[in-house]
């Protein structure tokens, strides 16, 4: 009896310095913790992604790297010190919007001028492009320690939606007081379109067009149903799509050039699996959004190809506003990447329907 209960003991010995071994061995081989922060909630898109990469890396690193994903401003409470966290390198990864990143990068507000990309086929061609190479290295070089990983979406495009009734040319924007962010380039459209900008912080919107501080916003219908504004008076929407919601994906510069080479590849590969995750939601999301739009009254208009002109034709200043305060390199880089994935669109299309 004795004799089974020494080698109880010591099989029981044995198993916990086995077990305490492999904690070991484990703690040992996690080299990385990335960390992944964004404002938005666990319903958005960003979410859906940043848990397609973290299952990406994580297993195909063998548990060398793990992912944290702080959502809902959990880590970061707004923009400016989730970049000082990123700049910093005590965050990870971040994700800016579109007009966000014109605030770190002045000449990326290019992305942000009106009409430039005719539809989601375009604009993710040159997003998969050199254009987005030559984004990342123009960044580097103003020793902004961001790198641009990927462009995702993160809500559609941007279309104008009112309470007052349909846009269907520039001459109904004349006068409306149209919900801008503070971004000067987006007030700056509606101003060229005859309206009245009015920056207001996104939480505030709702109440801002039921009581009718602003009569109208810029939005996709994600944003619009997510946030309830038919129920605020917002009855009317004219998909001109004059802006593509891109979604641009940093990792911290520190951080990145601390990564062994190896697992920089796994990272790489991880995020555009994410990209083809966040460029797909928001499509498949905004079907039902458009029709619980409808079914609360709401009305949407598709403009024709003459009226959509009108709408470019009457917002063509935008390019030189951009010029005098930005130069031409960036608007000349992005024209020849819209010209050129226009041109593979419609070659691929032609060869397809041979």
């Amino acid at each position: 009896m004795l004799m089974k209960k020494l080698l109880a003991t010591a099989g029981g010995l044995a198993f916990a310095a086995a077990a305490s071994l492999s904690l070991a061995t484990v703690a040992q081989a996690q080299e990385v913790t990335i960390k992944i922060a964004f404002l938005g909630s666990p319903e958005d898109e960003d979410y859906d992604g940043s848990m397609v990469l973290k299952d990406y890396v994580e297993s195909r690193s063998n548990g060398r790297a793990a992912v944290e994903i702080y959502p809902s401003g959990q880590f970061c409470s707004n923009e400016r010190e989730c970049l000082e966290n990123l700049h910093a390198g005590t965050l990870e990864v971040y994700i800016t919007t579109i007009g966000g990143f014109g605030n770190v990068f002045g000449p990326g507000q290019v992305l942000d001028l009106p009409y430039m990309f005719p539809n989601d086929r375009v604009a993710e061609c040159v997003f998969d492009g050199a254009f987005v190479d030559e984004l990342r290295t123009g960044v580097l070089a103003e020793d902004i320690p961001m790198r641009l990983m990927v462009v995702s979406n993160t809500g559609g495009w941007r279309n104008f939606a009112t309470t007052t009734g349909l846009v269907k040319t520039p001459d109904d924007i004349d006068g409306l007081k149209i919900r801008t962010i503070p971004a000067e380039i987006q007030q700056e459209l509606v101003r060229q379109l005859g309206g009245n900008p009015t920056p207001i912080a996104w939480p505030e919107v709702y109440t801002s067009l039921a009581t009718g501080v602003v009569e109208g916003t810029k939005n996709g219908i994600t944003d619009i149903m997510n946030m309830k504004f038919p129920e605020a008076g917002l009855k009317y929407m004219t998909l001109d799509g004059h802006a593509y919601m891109g979604a641009l994906w940093w990792y911290s510069e520190p951080a990145w050039q601390a990564l062994p080479d190896d697992l920089r590849r796994i990272v790489f590969d991880g995020m555009n699996h994410l990209k083809t995750v966040t460029r797909a939601f928001p499509m498949r999301r905004q079907i039902e959004a458009y029709e619980a739009f409808r079914a609360e009254g709401g009305e949407i208009y598709v403009p024709t190809p003459e009226e959509k002109k009108a709408f470019q034709e009457a917002s063509s200043g935008m390019r030189q506003w951009y010029t005098d305060k930005f130069g031409e390199e960036w608007l000349n880089k992005l024209d020849a990447a819209v010209e050129a994935c226009e041109g593979d669109v419609e070659d691929a299309f032609a060869a397809a329907n041979q």
